[in-house]
């Protein structure tokens, strides 16, 4: 034996780190997976969320782990400490932000990518091709070219950043990803409304842009972009010099889930020669439902779509996905020449484009897989249902809302968000909201509309039931009755309606 490896196994015993005993670890593992399973199976029987005591956060407060500790004894302060104090959207009352509720399906396909432990930056192997099927199926969704191209990312924050970006190449050219995007650069404008996602403004400034260079644009009634608002803003934008490269449309805003006019911003977009990128984050697969995707026509005209499987779609965090209609264009922001990463005829290291050439990062994980599960296992039809359902169910919500005169509807139910409140100030809803919180029957969130607060309700996960929208609202007028000391505020209805 070496002396160099005699040496270090005197120092270290057992170098490796699989277990010492495969039996043990072996039930250990079941234990695990049995618990899990049941605690999704049962997630009824526990609380939405619940605030996270002291002496928890303390308990998993240590020092640096030096020395090795028993995997059973790991578990157990995850099983006590980390299980029960999670976001809780598993839970069919988990209302809030537009967090899907995964399905047990995608748990076990992430365990399954994780035994493979495959890093999708590249090279010839089948989780890659995994991948790719993915994309061929979202084309064909969304009727894109075969030259189209897509990739995974952890979600559509970072999504809209990489089109940012594509759309950035392919108005200054390659040059600028060497020198900066220069004197040329700093001409460029995009264009989205002010019910855009925040992360809109944040990939113009990482972009180097800056915020300024983004013009948030008015709604119209049904707060979507001003189309005529939009054209009048890019023609005084070049009356001045500045270059108008972008337009981001959203399908699904973030507030209250309207989509944009896709079809007159694509033409728009087209006229003027300017990338037409759509962040449908969750509104994007309404495309998986006839009866939904009408609303999303002019989407197959757009150049970049980005959106998150781990919403609409169930499958579990985190799974975003960007789609590049020209993939030529979309390699060309990216790809980047590297000795260690050379292309070969055969081998492992085959293959003309790798995915590390068509987005920043290098090391992957295996997204795809949980992703080709749930596709496969459930079938787009059947997502394609419980999308429709989950916007049922706010049409039913809405409904209740509006035969509840102590309850006020704030916006127009489009997909599957509703935005109400308390007949009473601001604080008394936010009160609301915590309330209903900490008593652990549903989670929903709260937003800003036309400078009054909400309470938001988006209906996303497919284990929500109308029972869950009941729970939800008696909640509310119970702790609006009590922490408006019975006294409801109601406005009086407008003169016409008198």
């Amino acid at each position: 034996m070496n002396e160099i490896i005699r040496n270090t196994q005197d120092s270290v015993t057992g170098a490796s780190l699989d277990p010492q005993d495969w039996s043990e670890f072996r039930a250990l593992a079941h234990r695990m997976l049995d618990e899990t399973i049941d605690g999704i199976a049962n997630i009824r029987a526990r609380p939405v969320w619940q605030p996270i005591p002291n002496e928890v956060r303390a308990a998993l407060k240590s020092d640096v782990p030096r020395e090795a500790s028993d995997l059973a004894e790991v578990y157990r302060q995850f099983a006590e400490h980390v299980a029960p104090y999670a976001t809780g959207n598993v839970h069919p009352g988990f209302m809030g932000w537009v967090h899907g509720g995964g399905t047990a399906v995608g748990m076990l396909a992430e365990m399954l990518a994780a035994g493979l432990n495959a890093n999708l930056g590249g090279r010839d192997h089948m989780p890659i091709e995994v991948e790719r099927q993915i994309v061929d199926w979202m084309r064909r969704l969304f009727a894109l070219p075969e030259s189209a191209s897509g990739i995974f990312v952890t979600g559509t924050s970072m999504a809209n950043l990489m089109a940012v970006l594509v759309a950035r190449t392919a108005a200054l050219g390659t040059q600028a990803r060497q020198h900066g995007i220069g004197n040329d650069g700093a001409l460029l404008t995009a264009y989205t409304s002010r019910a855009a996602h925040g992360c809109i403004s944040r990939a113009m400034d990482i972009a180097g842009f800056g915020t300024d260079a983004l013009r948030k644009v008015g709604m119209d009634t049904d707060h979507r972009i001003d189309v005529e608002a939009l054209r009048a803003q890019i023609a005084t934008d070049r009356e001045v010099g500045f270059k108008p490269f972008l337009v981001v449309a959203s399908a699904g805003t973030v507030d209250i889930g309207a989509i944009d006019d896709l079809k007159a911003i694509a033409r728009l977009c087209r006229d003027e020669g300017i990338w037409f990128h759509v962040d449908g984050a969750f509104g994007a697969l309404a495309i998986l439902s006839p009866e939904l995707a009408p609303l999303l026509g002019g989407i197959e005209l757009a150049d970049s779509i980005a959106l998150d499987f781990h919403k609409w779609g169930q499958v579990p965090y985190d799974a975003g996905f960007l789609l590049v209609r020209d993939g030529e264009q979309h390699r060309q922001a990216f790809a980047q020449p590297a000795a260690y990463l050379s292309r070969e005829s055969r081998g492992l290291a085959a293959g003309a484009i790798w995915p590390c050439d068509l987005g920043p990062d290098l090391s992957r994980g295996f997204r795809a897989l949980k992703t080709w599960f749930t596709l496969k296992t459930f079938g787009t039809d059947h997502l394609g249902a419980v999308i429709a359902r989950s916007c049922a169910l706010a049409k039913y919500l809405e409904a209740r809302v509006l035969a509840e005169p102590r309850l006020e509807l704030l916006a127009p139910v489009n997909l599957n968000i509703v935005c109400f409140r308390y007949r009473a100030d601001d604080a008394v809803n936010r009160e609301i909201v915590a309330d209903v919180h900490e008593l652990g029957i549903a989670a929903p969130s709260s937003t800003t509309l036309n400078g009054r607060f909400a309470i938001r309700a988006a209906i996303v996960n497919h284990r929500t039931e109308a029972t869950d929208i009941d729970a939800l609202v008696a909640a509310v007028l119970d702790f609006g009755a009590r922490r408006s000391g019975g006294v409801i505020e109601v406005e009086a209805p407008p003169l016409a309606a008198q």
